[in-house]
């Protein structure tokens, strides 16, 4: 995927993340900061120094990917040595950085195991271990994750952002998971067909949405035009109102529930409004049951949300500066 236009500035110990679906060009951006490709255009600093140009190796980065790529015939300790064998590092140096990165990811008395004997999160810790033992300005994680089931991905969200504190090593990060990247983030830079939509953080990206795209990517959103106004409104922030709920300081439209579905601790509404447009809703189910929610089908309704809920939006990014 070509990438245009892409204008990065990432923070010392920051954690940020590229995300956006496949083929936006997120990876491509990784390779071209790693050194695997080179731009047709811009620059590439790291810490300052161009090193456009300069080859993985020379980079003071490492890269973390989704299949481990672990020697499968070296145990855990030579695996998290190799780069430290390559620089030449003594035994006693070598030693010491292994059973340091081990207990970082939290695997110490593992390092005579093979990969072959150890879980997938297993693997990933190791990988982790491999890369920030050499100490890089940078890590460079590409959907490091995505080969975990659900529940261990989960579990290493929060292994990973504990490691990125602790070591304070600048992390870019790599997913199409909106919630991977919401979770973990300091910043989020959310690509479109190569380019970048909006960059900001968790909260800006989720509360404030420049664009139709990030609005609708990120999470669930709604997105209605009234008077020649285009906004965004999360489900969350839209509140079905029944006769005895309060209306003060709310925006007022009326529908029709079109669709109920009961998921355990909420239920999610489609409403047809009479203004045009649909909206979608989520309430909680603090006492209510499933027979009872679905009852609601086919009911008038009316919803409501505050002014400064409903998030103005653009039809796209406007991007001056060239850089990668």
């Amino acid at each position: 995927m070509a990438i245009n236009r892409v204008d990065l500035a990432i923070e010392r110990g920051e954690f940020f993340t590229l995300l956006g679906p496949s083929g936006s060009g997120k990876t491509t951006t990784l390779r071209v900061i790693a050194g695997f490709e080179e731009p047709d255009r811009g620059r590439v600093q790291l810490g300052g120094r161009d090193v456009t140009g300069v080859p993985p190796y020379d980079r003071e980065v490492n890269t973390v990917f989704q299949d481990y790529a672990l020697f499968p015939h070296m145990t855990v300790a030579q695996n998290i040595e190799y780069g430290l064998r390559i620089r030449k590092l003594g035994k006693k140096e070598r030693a010491h950085r292994r059973d340091e990165a081990l207990e970082m990811v939290r695997l110490a008395g593992y390092g005579q195991r093979k990969p072959g004997e150890l879980s997938g999160g297993q693997r990933q810790r190791v990988a982790l271990a491999r890369a920030i033992v050499n100490r890089p300005r940078v890590l460079l994680l590409d959907e490091p994750l995505g080969a975990l089931d659900l529940k261990l991905r989960v579990q290493m969200q929060s292994e990973l952002k504990r490691i990125q504190d602790a070591v304070g090593i600048t992390f870019l990060y790599v997913t199409h998971d909106q919630d991977e990247a919401l979770t973990m983030s300091d910043r989020i830079a959310v690509f479109n067909e190569g380019r970048i939509e909006q960059i900001g953080t968790p909260e800006e990206v989720y509360e404030q949405p420049a664009t139709p795209f990030v609005s609708g990517f990120v999470g669930t959103s709604n997105v209605l035009e009234r008077d020649g106004r285009r906004f965004t409104i999360r489900p969350e922030k839209v509140r079905l109102l029944w006769a005895d709920e309060p209306r003060d300081g709310l925006v007022i439209e009326r529908g029709v529930i079109r669709t109920v579905a009961y998921a355990g601790p909420v239920t999610r509404y489609e409403v047809d409004l009479e203004a045009g447009g649909r909206l979608q809703a989520v309430r909680q189910n603090y006492e209510t049951s499933s027979a009872e929610v679905l009852e609601q089908r086919g009911h008038k309704v009316e919803v409501g949300w505050l002014p400064e809920q409903a998030v103005p939006v653009g039809e796209g990014p406007e991007m001056e500066e060239e850089s990668l």
